[in-house]
């Protein structure tokens, strides 16, 4: 069961089956759905490493949508003026070509985008955009967990709900398996709209859709339809403390977890409130939502931004295919920080190529993680993209939880999404994609900040790893498609 999974601590404590129940149901999710290619589509290398469109023809073609609709042509070229002008416009210009060319691009202008990192400074922003409420509080999480920053939540939930603002929660049946239904009782009894995405039991799901590979893998906050949060953190406490700094000191598997999460103000945000509306009525969840506010005239900020979701229902992921867009056009660097790596043969090959073509590639991947058979399956194609001239770097003294992208330095990408056979073909995910050097500058400074936590993988200390090691990792890779 790759992507997150249920923290030992969360499971129930007062129940002596919960570690039964929750081993079942991991093995039930491995097997409960054969994971399909993501029929993924390849950019063709001419549009890839060909010349970059000319600003005109680039607004000309690329979708750009605000509170109006879709911008006009001269509002267009102004604003692409703008992105590009932050570095090199030609990459700029290359990168939106490729993103366009499937077709399905908008883009929000007039964002203003935050990188929060781990669970500290992530929550004391979700806590301080709730407090400031007016109208409405969406959250969606795959694990709420009955701890202290849960209870610290529900309260915080209840004050706003009993101040007149509209709250709705929608959590995964499997990812908050371990916590009682009374935590969401309570919730109910506060005035709160709760709904279980694809509850465990086929006599309890809404409708007569059931499938127990189906999981709510994403992290949604949006706030009077104004701020919006978006990443890989959970609702839990392996997020109780930082990840940096933990050099030299005790390890504790269950806090101080390395994630990435970000703040969107602005129309992104919107978008981000739409998913969540559209799950909540596709799950027929009890109660209604609030009307959705009218959105604000006014822009709030200069970044350009692209929410891109994904789930099985579509016929490949839009995440897993920009991203692949984004490698086969990089120029200079391809930057990924990945929690679950299981690739498929057309990432492996994208990255293989790149890194041949002289673009720096590097990874930071996980030293240890909480789901070993995906470790095992990920290293097992390390051997491939060493020799390719990849460079890979694990993680040291933290769970790596992150699953961001910086390529270019140009196009960023912060989600819920893992380079793994279930994200791609069995969740529902959401990634934000983040266009200009400016904000991928703080992205490229946060990976440089993880390469110093992290040991690099060399080919030759690869190639003389014992034999049992191997072998673990051959027999991973034999199954990675159902972890």
């Amino acid at each position: 069961m790759a992507s997150d999974t249920v923290p030992a601590r969360s499971r129930p404590q007062h129940s002596p089956g919960g570690h039964l129940l929750a081993l079942l149901l991991a093995l039930l999710l491995a097997l409960g759905g054969c994971a399909a290619d993501p029929v993924a589509q390849r950019v063709d290398p001419i549009v890839a490493q060909g010349a970059a469109p000319s600003p005109g023809a680039l607004a000309r073609d690329l979708d750009l949508v605000n509170h109006r609709g879709r911008l006009k042509r001269a509002e267009r070229e102004r604003l692409l003026a703008r992105v590009a002008a932050q570095g090199d416009g030609e990459l700029v210009r290359r990168h939106l070509a490729v993103m366009s060319s499937f077709g399905d691009a908008d883009l929000y202008p007039g964002n203003r985008a935050r990188l929060l990192v781990d669970g500290p400074a992530t929550f004391a922003a979700m806590f301080a955009a709730i407090e400031q409420a007016r109208h409405s509080v969406l959250l969606e999480s795959y694990i709420v967990e009955d701890a202290e920053v849960a209870e610290r939540l529900a309260a915080l939930l209840a004050r706003k709900r009993a101040e007149g603002v509209a709250v709705a929660l929608m959590y995964d049946a499997v990812g908050s398996i371990g916590t009682s239904g009374a935590f969401f009782d309570r919730l109910r009894a506060d005035g709160i709209a709760v709904c279980e995405f694809n509850p465990i039991a086929p006599g309890a799901t809404r409708g007569s859709y059931w499938n127990i590979s189906h999981r709510d893998h994403r992290k949604i906050l949006v706030v009077d339809r104004e701020t919006g949060f978006t990443g890989g953190i959970n609702i839990s406490a392996v997020y109780s403390s930082g990840s940096f700094g933990r050099r030299g000191k005790p390890r504790d598997p269950d806090a101080g977890w390395r994630d990435t999460q970000i703040e969107l103000r602005g129309p992104a945000a919107a978008a981000l409130e739409d998913l969540v509306r559209q799950t909540w009525q596709r799950q027929q969840c009890p109660g209604e939502l609030a009307p959705a506010l009218k959105p604000a005239a006014a822009a709030t900020g200069q970044q350009l931004v692209r929410i891109v979701p994904s789930g099985p229902a579509e016929p490949y992921s839009r995440l897993y295919t920009l991203l692949l867009g984004a490698i086969d056009a990089a120029q200079r660097s391809v930057h990924l920080t990945m929690a679950y790596f299981a690739p498929t043969p057309e990432m492996i090959d994208a990255l293989a190529e790149a890194a041949q073509r002289g673009v720096d590639v590097q990874l930071v991947l996980p030293s240890r993680s909480d789901f070993r058979p995906v470790l095992h399956a990920g290293r097992s194609h390390y051997e491939r993209l060493l020799a390719a001239g990849v460079q890979i770097h694990e993680l040291q003294d933290a769970v790596l939880h992150a699953k961001t992208a910086v390529i270019d330095g140009v196009v960023s990408s912060v989600g819920s999404s893992n380079l793994d056979w279930r994200s791609l073909v069995l969740n529902d995910e959401v990634d934000a994609f983040v266009v200009g050097a400016d904000f991928g500058e703080t992205m490229e400074a946060l990976f440089r900040r993880d390469l110093a936590a992290s040991e690099t993988v060399t080919l030759q200390a690869w190639r003389q790893r014992p034999w049992w090691q191997r072998a673990g990792e051959g027999l991973a890779r034999m199954f990675e498609r159902w972890w």
